[in-house]
């Protein structure tokens, strides 16, 4: 059903201790609990178990509807993205948007917001008969249909068909053009192929044959192996090869191959038109004169490739796509069927560009991209995807969880704010769902979320000697970007007694010596203006001469999860 556009109660959003921005720019800071003496929060109790990279959480052998807590998630987390999608419409960040969580193949969440479609030109004219957005409405995936790509590509691998680093010439010996010809299949799979990211193809060339060809002389930009640069060429290039070595158009080989044993009936290349008003539109282009595009692809240079290539083409909806995600969780199996070998799957996630920090990429998959998987990011082992149109999808094998958030957000037009704000807090609102399991099954002091923040927990001290500060933490914070850290203050000026970055090995103890002149003793946790991770926790903070400490300033808050 569509949700309605309403606002949490501020005892959840207290709880929550998150922040939100929206198109405007504004920051809606949520304060989490203001001193010690104040109540914790009453929250629904955390699965005990199934805690944040559980072991032990079951996987089921297909997706089916569930509950939160059996899932081992936190409902409220989850709640409030109806929050803060509603809010992200009505700034016309997009027009509306489906999300979908699992976790362990409990579906917890999967809803719909706002509209499909709602415009009839570049100048927002409004319909005079708006589609509203469904929990099955089919999107145009844009470049989530490189995952389809490098899926299919590596199901000829396993044929031996060919080997990773074979020249792509091998195969196509015209792409040997222009000094290609050393490029490798490894190469356009992790985009350090040296190819320029985009050539508008759409006007050159008069069918699909011919565009193919001209990607094939195509020249490169840079050395092969050398620089990463995201190409839409290195994909076209892979849809093509495809084409070489199976003997089947793409979207033929990835329908026998993946969406039909998937059973994702509602994902292809070219819908037919009797889906059109289940499909999101998208935009309105006057160049190339296309007009309000709805129903078919999105992207130029794919449309002018008859709406099946490598780098976009793709139409699906939520819980479909979640199937083809799923088979990366399940052992590269989805409902008894298998679709790729155990061994390919840890292959299409490992690293392949440990060379280009920052750029990591397995064959396809984007991997620790924090830019939109926030705090659902654990470095090189969480994976995921973005499209243009405004889709998203973010996978943490270590949590079973699978979070897509699919919009249609360049409808009417691509001038638009950017979504990434909007995926980032979608993510963080996933990963936050997932408990941390408390030592003692109690509650621990939390420092929340937010860009740009300086939350302080702080207490005066009176030592007649110095003394033993003891201490738990856990923490997953943005490496070399957010800190936590524990200070005094000696003759007015704060010293650094220790710093927390990255991520914790489970719960540490910790013991610190606070000198005897010491006035105040603080705990910090300051983020730069991007991406965060799953939070810093600090339990039972005591010095031993003194006992419990009393804290004066408290921007942190307690929570059981």
């Amino acid at each position: 059903m569509i949700k309605k556009t309403f606002m949490l109660s501020s005892v959840c959003m207290v709880f929550l201790g998150t922040s939100t921005v929206f198109a405007g720019g504004d920051t809606i800071v949520t304060p989490p609990i203001e001193k010690k003496e104040k109540a914790t929060v009453p929250s629904e109790k955390p699965h005990p178990v199934f805690t944040w990279n559980s072991h032990i959480l079951p996987v089921s052998g297909v997706l089916h509807p569930g509950s939160a807590r059996g899932a081992g998630m936190v409902e409220a987390p989850l709640r409030q993205i109806d929050h803060i999608l509603n809010q992200a419409i009505s700034e016309k960040v997009m027009p509306g948007a489906v999300a979908f969580v699992a976790r362990g193949g409990q579906i917890v969440k999967h809803d719909a917001y706002g509209y499909a479609a709602r415009y009839t030109d570049s100048k927002f004219t409004e319909m005079e008969h708006p589609v509203a957005m469904q929990e099955n409405t089919i999107f145009d995936l844009a470049s989530i249909s490189k995952i389809f790509t490098s899926t299919a590509v590596m199901i000829l691998f396993e044929k031996g068909l060919f080997q990773l680093d074979d020249p792509v010439a091998k195969y196509i010996p015209e792409f040997a053009a222009n000094g290609k010809e050393n490029v490798t299949i490894r190469q356009l799979l992790t985009h350090t192929s040296g190819f320029t990211a985009w050539i508008p193809l759409y006007s050159l060339g008069n069918s699909r044959e011919e565009r193919l060809q001209i990607i094939f002389k195509q020249p490169l930009k840079n050395k092969p192996g050398t620089h990463y640069e995201y190409s839409d060429l290195n994909m076209i290039t892979l849809g093509a090869l495809i084409e070489r070595l199976s003997g089947q158009r793409q979207d033929e080989f990835v329908k026998e191959h993946i969406t039909d044993p998937l059973g994702m009936k509602d994902t292809m290349y070219n819908p037919s038109a009797s889906l059109k008003n289940r499909i999101a539109a998208t935009e309105f282009q006057a160049v190339p004169n296309r007009g309000l595009v709805w129903g078919e692809v999105h992207d130029e240079n794919a449309w002018s490739l008859d709406g099946v290539a490598g780098h976009a083409g793709v139409f699906s909806t939520a819980q479909d796509l979640a199937k083809l995600a799923y088979v990366f969780i399940n052992d590269g199996k989805y409902g008894g069927k298998r679709i790729l070998k155990s061994e390919t799957v840890k292959l299409l996630l490992e690293n392949q560009n440990a060379a280009f920090p920052g750029d990591d990429h397995g064959l396809g998959w984007e991997l620790g991209q924090g830019w939109y998987m926030d705090a659902l990011s654990e470095g090189i082992y969480s994976f995921g995807h973005t499209g243009y149109t405004g889709t998203s999808i973010v996978v943490s094998p270590n949590n079973k969880t699978i979070a897509i958030l699919l919009t249609n957000r360049v409808h009417p037009s691509r001038s638009t704010v950017s979504t990434n704000q909007t995926r980032r807090l979608f993510a963080r609102q996933v990963a936050d769902a997932i408990p941390v399991s408390i030592p003692g099954k109690g509650s621990a002091w939390f420092a929340g979320y937010g860009d740009k923040i300086n939350r302080v927990m702080e207490a005066n001290v009176k030592l007649d000697a110095d003394a033993k500060l003891t201490f738990t933490t856990w923490h997953r914070l943005e490496n070399q970007a957010d800190y936590g850290a524990v200070e005094v203050l000696v003759d007015n000026e704060w010293q650094k007694l220790a710093s927390f970055t990255g991520a914790s090995n489970g719960w540490e103890a910790k013991t610190l010596v606070i000198p005897k002149e010491a006035e105040k003793l603080r705990f910090v946790y300051q983020t730069d203006s991007s991406v965060n991770g799953r939070g810093i926790y600090i339990l039972d903070p005591k010095i031993h001469s003194v006992g419990e400490l009393d804290f004066s300033r408290n921007d942190w808050g307690m929570r059981n999860y």
